[in-house]
């Protein structure tokens, strides 16, 4: 069933963000679901279309009418999980490279979110239909630990964390080149590819803060070692600010465009720490998964070759 909606602007809204403003309104959506109204076009202002941060006058009318959502069925799946720790409220584990995290229209089986709906039985329902208990992701072809929300208190509280930085995240990638400082940060805004619509770029425009602090563990002569110490976390941060600096993932399909010379399939990319304060007990946690197999014969080959 439609859900219709039409308010007129008072003068003490004046100059709000009309995403901001109806987020206040319709308290059962959540802003981006309600910014993806004002871009498809569902939602309305003096009968024309805005862009999600219009600032709303006066008298404005605003109109609302939210489609019926799609119900896709999401069936549990007897998919391989390792699970790494698992209580009441929250289950980490070790994603595999070639997992997709969660569904999405027309793809909606296969996934992480299919496993973990068959291993723990009931996730939490604040990220939606398609992506019930995911507070955090991480690409298909990027493996490493995750933690999943089981209920809604602790996707909450975890979703403030990842917000105000209080979640530590340290992954380790190899990378083409060898990089001459033993540390530093790379510190570049990151927005959507001006031209290519799937993919980031370090870009001003429409962009996001991305801060990204790395430290070298192993040269090699064409290659480095390293560990990434994430303090934002924006869409393929890793990868294209990597790309960004001239030193693009070593296995990467999208962010560079060097002839993978190992066994690997997709990036030589982990996610191999992660710290969190527990939604319930406040106690900090910290897990690590080890680096996959096919990872570890590349720097096992690289040593040999001295």
């Amino acid at each position: 069933m439609t859900e219709e909606f039409c308010f007129s602007v008072d003068t003490a809204d004046e100059k709000k963000r009309i995403d901001v403003y109806l987020a206040e309104k319709i308290k059962n959506h959540s802003r981006s679901y309600l910014k993806k109204g004002i871009d498809e076009g569902w939602i309305r202002v003096n009968d024309k279309n805005v862009k999600p941060n219009y600032k709303i006058k006066a008298r404005d009318r605003i109109t609302v009418s939210i489609p019926p959502p799609d119900k896709p069925s999401l069936e549990p799946e007897d998919i391989p999980l390792k699970i790494i720790y698992e209580d009441e409220d929250i289950v980490v584990i070790d994603k595999p490279r070639g997992l997709v995290v969660h569904p999405a229209p027309g793809n909606y089986s296969g996934t992480l979110v299919n496993s973990l709906l068959y291993h723990t039985g009931g996730l939490s329902g604040i990220g939606g239909v398609m992506r019930p208990g995911i507070v955090h992701r991480l690409d298909k072809d990027t493996s490493g630990v995750m933690v999943v929300a089981k209920n809604d208190m602790a996707h909450m509280a975890l979703a403030k964390q990842l917000k105000n930085k209080q979640m530590k995240k340290i992954y380790r990638a190899l990378v083409w080149g060898q990089i001459q400082e033993d540390r530093a940060t790379i510190n570049a805004p990151i927005g959507r590819h001006p031209l290519k619509r799937k993919e980031m770029a370090v870009t001003t425009k429409n962009a996001k803060e991305a801060i990204t602090h790395f430290n070298v563990l192993e040269r090699f002569s064409e290659y480095t070692l390293l560990e990434i110490n994430l303090e934002t976390g924006r869409t393929h941060q890793i990868r294209v600010h990597m790309k960004f600096i001239g030193h693009p993932v070593v296995g990467d399909p999208v962010y560079s465009n060097r002839k993978n010379p190992f066994a690997i399939k997709g990036q030589a990319l982990h996610a191999y720490k992660l710290g969190f304060f527990h939604p319930r007990t406040g106690g900090f946690m910290e897990f690590t998964a080890p680096m996959p197999e096919d990872f570890t014969s590349i720097l096992e080959l690289l040593r040999a070759r001295g």
